[in-house]
């Protein structure tokens, strides 16, 4: 799920199609554990961004999420996934949209807005898998999921709009993010749907992190590092930003979906997220939202909701769809 987001699940007709008791039982608390996880992700954001620089914190946050990662390659021996001529200059690819472009988006964002409004722009997402998925995929949209698209724009309008204030470079970097991980999802399901799971997301933060610390570093990062006080107070809460709600999460959310049906999980997970990340960024940042925002964070769920629990749509063309994650922070970062 995302910033914190999965990668895209598989498709429907991957998924086991009987599932014991215990085992659904067990995908309920997955997906209630990855809705928890997701809903400190904006919170998180903005604690951290608010002590460094949003460039670092990205770079940072996906190192340690990449270096976790390499070592779970390493240990299921799939690290030749990233250097085989078939698969990893496409995974690159995904690892520079999926995560480097969207990590430096989203903590960007989150540095300039609340953390409220930060879980509420990412709710766009349903809108770009919907037209993505049309453009490139040949799904035709049904009218439910129109009229679910139509209600969650409504309410993320009201929530960082509806005061009369312009939406800030902040607001416009967030709503540019999902479209990033979508971007990457169409390159998985177009050019690597062999590829497993957990290479997919392993190749997100190592391939991502690579990328983010290459270009930190010749930009001058080094220069900029806070005092030393200061960053020794910061990594700690990086590293639990990188492994626990980016890789972690996304490993939480394929234990879901491998025990309930994708749409159960996604109508579990996804609109659960922006209503717990309410009390999660009252806790950390003290953050009270208002009636604006109470409205807009109610219609957005609706129009989430809706949208996720609509019935499956198979392409002309194509089987497989462009998932609406997230988990991710869909799990993903």
């Amino acid at each position: 799920m995302g910033p914190l987001r999965c990668t895209p699940p598989p498709a429907p007709d991957k998924l086991p199609r009987t599932m014991s008791y215990g085992q659904e039982r067990l995908g309920l608390l997955f997906a209630a554990l990855c809705a928890l996880n997701g809903a400190f992700v904006p919170a998180f954001a903005k604690l951290t961004t608010d002590r460094g620089d949003p460039f670092l914190v990205a770079a940072a946050t996906t190192l340690f999420a990449g270096t976790f990662a390499a070592l779970v390659l390493g240990v299921r021996g799939d690290l030749g996934f990233l250097v085989r001529r078939d698969t990893g200059p496409r995974l690159f690819v995904v690892g520079t949209l999926g995560t480097a472009c969207a990590f430096l988006l989203f903590f960007y964002g989150a540095r300039r807005t609340t953390a409220i409004e930060a879980v509420l722009c990412l709710q766009i997402e349903p809108a770009y898998s919907l037209l993505l998925s049309w453009i490139f995929l040949g799904h035709r949209p049904t009218l439910r999921r129109v009229l679910a698209i139509g209600v969650l724009l409504l309410g993320i309008t009201l929530a960082v709009g509806g005061r009369g204030v312009s939406p800030s470079a902040g607001v416009w970097a967030l709503l540019i993010t999902p479209l990033c991980w979508q971007a990457s999802h169409l390159v998985v399901l177009r050019r690597l749907a062999n590829v497993p799971p957990h290479v997919l997301t392993g190749a997100r933060y190592v391939d991502g992190g690579l990328l983010l610390a290459a270009v930190w570093m010749a930009s001058g990062g080094m220069a900029k590092l806070p005092p030393v006080a200061d960053l020794a107070t910061l990594l700690p809460l990086l590293a639990i930003q990188g492994v626990v709600l980016a890789y972690i999460g996304t490993l939480l959310w394929y234990q879901a979906i491998t025990r309930l049906d994708l749409a159960r999980s996604t109508a579990i997970v996804v609109p659960s997220i922006p209503v717990l990340s309410l009390a999660a960024s009252f806790v950390l940042l003290g953050e009270v939202p208002t009636a604006y925002q109470w409205a807009g964070l109610l219609l957005t769920a609706a129009g989430v909701a809706t949208f996720v629990t609509a019935p499956h749509v198979v392409a002309p063309r194509v089987a497989a769809g462009v998932a609406s994650t997230d988990g991710q922070l869909r799990a993903a970062l």
